[in-house]
């Protein structure tokens, strides 16, 4: 669904920022639909991806052989030794595990000494609801302190839109509020996740078309630019990512408003000119989240 953008690029920018980093072995936590396999298995000796949903996806051999599925559900990670990992990925999956610090226990086993483990989860602060999908949403402190129960050190960023992305997530803001102010008795937060999840599908759908359709009708449907500036290149740049045995490690991506990327309805991300023969744009939307990157 092209309303669902909003989530896509967020993921997608994850993945695409995290294979600047990965070598060697490498574990995924939470395959979902598969499209950031290729981005991770291009950078990787060798690539373990892991759901608990059968995923199907098509690669070329010479790309597929070097991914290995597994299906399971996790924690623990069954079957995994230890010390077996150079880099553990998992974006937007700690939210949804019940056992956290077990989720997070599993992970620091499977490491190598001097391994890496990249994960991004919503920071709820930046949530306009609740979403009856996730066990908890983090505040930052929340996730460092679980964080630092294995890793002796956390370092976190944020992900922020420019000024057209902060102004969607204010619409989408006025658009949820307008639902919410019905719930006078706060029964979002009272009532089992399991009951509320149908109810949230559907208004989620329908507020997210709703917003693609008035981003329709106010910007050229015939193309659209998305800035972004990359301040995790500058990170690298200024060495502030350090060897394996250091302190401080820097993680996942900040965005703000240089570097222009045109986006596609297919979700593809073009530097430069926009092809004249891609679909319409679409505007997106970027939530703020957290970012860990954590040296072992």
């Amino acid at each position: 669904d092209s309303s669902d953008h909003v989530i896509y690029q967020r993921s997608l920018l994850a993945y695409l920022e995290s294979a600047k980093l990965v070598h060697g072995k490498v574990l995924e936590i939470g395959t979902g639909s598969g499209y950031g396999l290729k981005l991770i298995a291009d950078k990787a000796d060798q690539f373990v991806t892991i759901d608990k949903h059968k995923t199907d996806f098509s690669l070329p051999d010479h790309e597929a052989n070097k991914i290995q599925f597994v299906q399971m559900n996790i924690p623990p990670l069954t079957g995994i030794p230890d010390n077996e990992f150079d880099f553990v990925i998992t974006f937007q999956v700690i939210e949804h595990i019940n056992k956290d610090k077990a989720f997070v226990d599993e992970i620091r086993r499977v490491l190598k000494r001097g391994g890496k483990l990249i994960v991004t989860t919503p920071n709820s602060k930046m949530s306009l609801t609740r979403n009856p999908w996730h066990v908890r949403e983090y505040t930052v402190k929340q996730l460092e302190n679980l964080l630092r129960n294995k890793f002796e050190s956390v370092k976190t960023l944020g992900v922020f839109g420019n000024e057209k992305v902060m102004e969607y997530y204010s619409k989408n803001k006025e658009s949820v509020e307008r639902i919410t102010k019905f719930d006078i008795f706060k029964l979002q937060y009272r009532l089992p996740r399991w009951l509320l999840q149908m109810p949230y599908d559907i208004l989620n759908r329908l507020n997210r078309k709703k917003l693609l359709s008035q981003n329709q009708s106010a910007y050229n449907a015939n193309s659209f630019a998305v800035s972004f500036d990359v301040a995790f290149r500058y990170m690298i740049a200024k060495n502030l990512i350090l060897s394996a045995s250091a302190d401080v490690v820097i993680c996942d991506l900040i965005f703000k408003s240089t570097q222009q990327m045109l986006v596609d309805t297919a979700g593809n991300i073009y530097a430069g000119t926009l092809p004249n023969y891609l679909q319409p744009f679409r505007l997106i939307h970027l939530n703020v989240g957290i970012g860990f990157q954590l040296d072992n």
